[in-house]
């Protein structure tokens, strides 16, 4: 008779990832070979430190149990000819924040860290007794709502922006898409969303005046300094700059320094081109062999970014993902065109890097000079 056990393995980063063992083997339906393991992309902590951490333990093992109570029943019902009839419903502010789990092995912290606040906000909505199958249009509905007149959870009462409503209310849809590809969902629930349109941005960059003024300008930590800088430099993301390894360091007398890189965010590899000038703040770390930067995480690097900029006097916004900005807008600005500016920046799409356009349209400059009145001297 079949048999279908919850079974954990051991991971690199201190938890453990939870896989179902099935007895006697099943078909893997994407390669048509015999598989006793279907790993389920849950994940715990093997020694939680807190009672978030116990509860979260608590309620991805239930959610793993329910899975595997599912599947041996279809395993069963197949046994006996019978009609699979496994309706499963789960609580669904547990099974997003397994979802954000995810997210922390996937693209970049900040983006980590966006998705834990919408699960906040999700929490703060719907509370924490509804389940899957409970689930309407109308709580689509009255969610959407809900971001856009709520204010954010921290201050209280600074109403959250626009855009960050829309990113929240786009990972509630993709979870719904992901329950419902699950079984989790009776119905599709997702084509019934109503997408909050987002504002158009202005994408603060910095000048290559800015840059070497801010170069010049003493800060608390010299790390930041670097990463930043590095940034503008090279165009890389946090994530891909702290992964680093001098092994993938590399020059030739075609290329000069090039740095053989796989992106955290999309997976791919690419040789990418650097100035000697980025080179050289590599060389400025106290490391020789394996990663570059040690030791440095993004929120440690929040605050002191924030006084630098304000102790150089540039009154502009800017965070750390703003010098990957620069790189891309001061790259057109001196005449690379579109498409080689997209494939230094990694992006899939041309459309994605097109927003850099609006920030510095040449044509626009351009024009805006053509006209030329004698005023006086002026």
């Amino acid at each position: 008779m079949a048999n279908v056990t919850v079974r954990k393995k051991k991971l690199a980063n201190g938890k453990y990832s939870l896989y179902l063992d099935y007895f006697p083997p099943i078909i893997n339906p994407k390669t048509g070979r015999e598989t006793r393991r279907e790993f389920l992309k849950l994940q715990i902590h093997a020694k939680p430190k807190d009672e978030l951490e116990k509860s979260h333990n608590k309620e991805t093992i239930e959610f793993a149990e329910l899975i595997r109570a599912k599947r041996l029943l279809q395993l069963r019902d197949k046994e006996y000819g019978l009609k699979e009839n496994v309706n499963l419903s789960v609580n669904f502010t547990a099974y997003y924040d397994t979802v954000v789990e995810e997210r922390l092995n996937k693209g970049s912290y900040s983006n980590y860290l966006a998705w834990k606040a919408s699960g906040k906000h999700l929490k703060a909505f719907l509370g924490n007794k509804v389940q899957t199958h409970q689930l309407t249009g109308q709580h689509l509905r009255q969610y959407r709502n809900y971001l856009l007149n709520t204010d954010k959870l921290k201050s209280g009462k600074k109403k959250l922006a626009t855009n960050t409503a829309s990113s929240y209310y786009k990972h509630f849809i993709s979870v719904l898409k992901k329950a419902y590809k699950e079984n989790l969902l009776l119905t599709n629930l997702a084509a019934e969303a109503e997408f909050i349109k987002e504002e158009e941005t202005h994408r603060e960059y910095l000048t290559e005046d800015e840059l070497t003024h801010l170069w010049q300008t003493p800060v608390k930590m010299e790390m930041v300094k670097h990463l930043a800088i590095f940034a503008a430099l090279t165009g890389f993301r946090f994530s891909d700059i702290i992964n680093l390894t001098w092994e993938n360091v590399l020059k030739d007398s075609h290329q000069g320094y090039y740095i053989r890189l796989k992106e955290k965010k999309t997976g791919n590899i690419n040789n990418h081109p650097i100035p000697p000038m980025a080179h050289n703040i590599l060389k400025l770390q106290e490391t020789e062999k394996g990663k570059i930067f040690m030791g440095i995480k993004y929120s440690q690097i929040v605050r002191p970014l924030k006084q630098w900029i304000a102790d150089s006097g540039i009154h502009k916004k800017i965070s750390f993902h703003n010098f990957r900005h620069s790189y891309a807008t001061l790259q057109l600005a001196n005449g690379t065109d579109i498409y080689t500016v997209s494939k230094l920046l990694g992006h899939k799409n041309l459309s994605t890097t097109q927003i850099y356009t609006k920030v510095m349209d040449k044509n626009k400059i351009e024009a805006a000079n053509r006209i030329n009145l004698n005023l006086d001297g002026l």
